[in-house]
Order: C-alpha cells, then sequence, then structure tokens
C-alpha cells in the first residue's frame, strides 16, 4: 500500500548535485528533525512536470517555506545530471532541492512506484507529501498523471494552513 498519513519515510539514498558533483542523500538525513515538502514527478522537463508542476512550488517557495517548512524538494526517477540541468534550467535550484532516485530506491520503497512502459523503464507516480521529523502528516497522489492539481503548490499551501 502507498505511503499513508501516520508512516515513517522509508530509507532510501537518493542523489543531488553539489558544487563537488554527485552527492548522496540519505532519507534520514534529508527529512530527520525537519518538515519538508517533497514532491515527486514521472520525469523531469517532461510536459506536465516541467510547465505546470514545478513552476507553482518555485513560485510559491517563500509563502511554503514561511508557513514552517525548512525544505521544498522534488524528486524523479531520472540521473543525478538531468536532475541538475532541469534545476538550472527552470531556475529552481535557490527555493528547491532536485533529487534523484535513479533505481527508484524511494518510488518502490514508498510503493509509489508508475510502471509506465512508454518511458522504458519504472518512474515516480505524481505525488506530494509533507512530513515533519520523518513522519508523513500530509499526502497526495494524482490519480491522472498528466495533471498536476492535487499534489501541486496551491494543495500544499492549503494542506498547511
Amino acid at each position: 500500500m502507498a505511503l499513508k498519513v501516520g508512516d515513517q519515510i522509508p530509507e532510501a539514498t537518493l542523489k543531488t548535485m553539489s558544487g563537488d558533483g554527485p552527492t548522496e542523500v540519505s532519507t534520514k538525513d534529508l527529512f530527520g528533525g525537519k518538515t519538508v515538502v517533497l514532491f515527486g514527478v514521472p520525469g523531469a522537463f517532461t510536459p506536465t512536470c516541467h510547465m505546470n508542476h514545478l513552476p507553482g512550488f518555485i513560485e510559491h517557495a517563500d509563502t511554503i517555506k514561511s508557513k514552517g517548512v525548512d525544505e521544498i524538494a522534488v524528486l524523479s526517477v531520472n540521473d543525478v545530471f538531468v536532475m541538475d540541468a532541469w534545476a538550472k534550467a527552470s531556475n529552481g535550484s535557490n527555493s528547491i532541492t532536485f533529487l534523484a532516485d535513479t533505481t527508484a530506491e524511494f518510488a518502490k520503497a514508498a510503493d509509489l512506484a508508475l510502471d509506465a512502459p512508454i518511458f522504458g523503464h519504472t518512474r515516480s507516480q505524481r505525488f506530494a507529501l509533507i512530513a515533519k521529523d520523518g513522519k508523513v502528516t500530509y499526502i497526495s497522489i494524482e490519480e491522472n498523471p498528466g495533471e498536476a492539481n492535487a499534489t501541486g503548490a496551491a494543495a500544499i499551501l492549503e494542506a498547511l494552513n
């Protein structure tokens, strides 16, 4: 069963780009002692993800963080270089952490994997969650991966009120 309110964030190792190159980030370190908004997308640069989902979080990052959120992160089953290119192309790297779930380790552990033969490999479902000290306090999973309504920044802002 997919991750739900009250569940602990599963342990997984993700990757992000640092000034020194690719760096591993454990979910334990990412979520430990913090309030984190994490949203997952099927793929960097894909139309809905790039034009509809990510921009709202970039635009509203300061407002989201003003509600007590320590970090906003986006996760996709892409490699770290693609995620870094997406961060740069979207001008989002100053407000959002771009995380590569390279082998779908997190997506599978959270039961949020999306089998999408059109992409050629497993991807992440479109989701958004809020976690406090590693415990899920809010989660929404988009029914139609081509939409970003229930998982967008507006839905997160409403959940934070």
